[in-house]
């Protein structure tokens, strides 16, 4: 019988800010606060996090510390494919959203020949790449990584060759390139992209559902929609950043809030149906910072009551 596992990656070299490494412990402050055995109920994982390399200069200026991410990839992958060979579901709490893309390349090779969907739940697309990128920040990265794209169409920067070299070993982490196709992609609660973004978006035909889309519909028809979109998918992964969240509901306790975003209800809703399907094989939160949190740790509250109710459901379903 399937068991549920926890991996925690603490990392935060791929961010903008600084304190994301800290979302994970104010999730377990958090639960408990809620007088929860969370954290004591699952078997764990740790991650090296390779976060004192944020006290050393970087030479990658369109990747930054890109070098350390690689490693990064490397661990968080063999967690997540250690965890899916044995039959188990990986739940991956982490820093910034950057290691996403060693996560999908775990559950790729775990499972080489499945196709996999992926739900971005998220205000941003990280759809940049070292040659588009206005900020160098591999947090906004990840998606291309997987997608084994550059995006030079919309090319802005020179990349080192050296940052080439390792952007490469992103791309093909696991020995598999591309990992996920555009069609396989649904964003919820995407609303801050630049234009390089939006481009690839639309040209690549990828499915957008907004907040507005969502306020129309409810979560339930939109899920409805998403499980259509996703129907030739074998395997689902659903990445939550909780950013995607509105931060005058919650907090603006991570690291690039943007207004007009869902509300923990609709956040929530989503979870719970995700985590009934038999398709989905791995979840996800990141960017949880209570650095920035002008609530005291809110943030973290919100998040962990929607893990602990995503995990009852997918309890009930494994």
């Amino acid at each position: 019988m399937a068991e549920i596992k926890i991996i925690e990656n603490t990392s935060e070299i791929a961010a903008g800010t600084r304190g994301a490494s800290l979302g994970v412990g104010a999730l377990k402050v958090a639960s408990l606060k809620a007088d929860s055995d969370y954290f004591g109920r699952y078997e764990r994982f740790k991650v090296d996090s390779d976060n004192n390399v944020l006290f050393e200069p970087t030479i990658f200026r369109t990747a930054k510390r890109i070098d350390a991410l690689v490693n990064i990839y490397q661990s968080v992958s063999d967690q997540v494919s250690f965890v899916l060979r044995n039959g188990d579901f990986p739940i991956v709490l982490a820093g910034d959203h950057a290691s996403a893309g060693g996560t999908i390349a775990g559950i790729k090779k775990a499972f080489p020949e499945k196709r996999l969907g992926v739900i971005w739940i998220d205000a941003h697309a990280d759809l940049h790449t070292p040659y588009t990128t206005p900020s160098g920040n591999l947090h906004g990265m990840p998606m291309a990584t997987a997608l084994n794209e550059d995006n030079r169409e919309e090319q802005i920067n020179e990349p080192l060759p050296e940052t080439i070299e390792f952007w490469n070993k992103l791309k093909s982490m696991s020995g598999i390139a591309p990992k996920i196709l555009a069609e396989d992609i649904v964003y919820i609660g995407l609303r801050d992209m630049e234009a390089p973004e939006e481009r690839y978006i639309e040209r690549n035909h990828i499915t957008v559902f907004t907040v507005e889309d969502v306020r129309e519909k409810t979560p339930a028809k939109i899920a409805a929609l998403v499980d259509e979109k996703l129907r030739n998918c074998d395997l689902i992964y659903v990445s939550f950043d909780v950013d995607s969240m509105d931060p005058d509901m919650v907090s603006r306790g991570t690291g690039t809030p943007a207004p007009n975003g869902l509300s923990p209800k609709e956040a929530g809703r989503f979870m719970d149906i995700f985590a009934e399907w038999t398709k989905t094989c791995c979840m996800e939160i990141v960017e949880i910072n209570p650095c920035l949190d002008d609530k005291i740790n809110t943030m973290a509250e919100t998040a962990f009551e929607i893990l602990e109710s995503f995990t009852h459901t997918l309890e009930n379903r494994i």
